[in-house]
């Protein structure tokens, strides 16, 4: 999944360390609601859900279709502004690379989004089913109730989410370090032979 290039949400800034959008931003966001919003009611419906994400995005008719329904949470038909704050922060995480971060930060919002149906579990067919939307790859989810299933129900609760989290996060930061370091060892390997030259 990624973003059309020049629609709105390519030009928003979400905050790398806490996955948020600033007050600017929440404010121009604010405005595009209430533009999509023509029928005055302060909530899109599925139609139009459709045509933004279907503009601002490359996902399947399917895939938004599926996102809709994890975001209706009353199952009314409509979203409204908190939905569609939470929908564009987790498109511009997958943007931006920072589905690991948004995860962890979010680990809740995100696990009440996953529990389709609210009874403090996810399974993986829900894990499978949006797993687009935080990059997450087949080998992984397998992995994941693997490894972070405590209960073996094959359901994760909070706490065996938030811990899955956990550890993701703690994974990236030691590939990002690992990776700093050898772009340093890189740069001084070039300046000592720059200097020998």
């Amino acid at each position: 999944m990624r973003l059309k290039q020049g629609s709105l949400l390519w030009y928003l800034y979400l905050d790398k360390s806490y996955c948020l959008l600033s007050v600017r931003n929440v404010k121009a966001l604010v405005e595009y609601f209430h533009l999509l919003d023509v029928h005055g009611k302060n909530t899109l419906n599925d139609v139009l859900f459709y045509h933004f994400l279907h503009h601002v995005t490359d996902l399947k008719k399917r895939q938004i279709n599926l996102v809709f329904d994890m975001l209706d949470w009353s199952a009314v038909g409509e979203i409204g502004f908190e939905q569609f704050y939470v929908l564009v922060c987790i498109l511009l995480a997958h943007q931006n690379h920072l589905e690991e971060q948004f995860m962890y930060r979010h680990s809740r919002t995100v696990f009440d989004l996953l529990d389709l149906k609210g009874d403090l579990r996810i399974g993986p067919k829900n894990f499978e089913m949006y797993r687009f939307l935080f990059n997450i790859q087949k080998q992984e989810l397998k992995d994941l109730f693997r490894d972070f299933d405590i209960t073996g129900d094959h359901r994760l609760n909070y706490q065996e989410f938030k811990l899955y989290t956990i550890v993701r996060i703690n994974k990236l930061q030691k590939r990002q370090k690992k990776t700093e370091e050898n772009a340093e060892r890189e740069r001084s390997l070039c300046s000592r032979k720059c200097r020998i030259k």
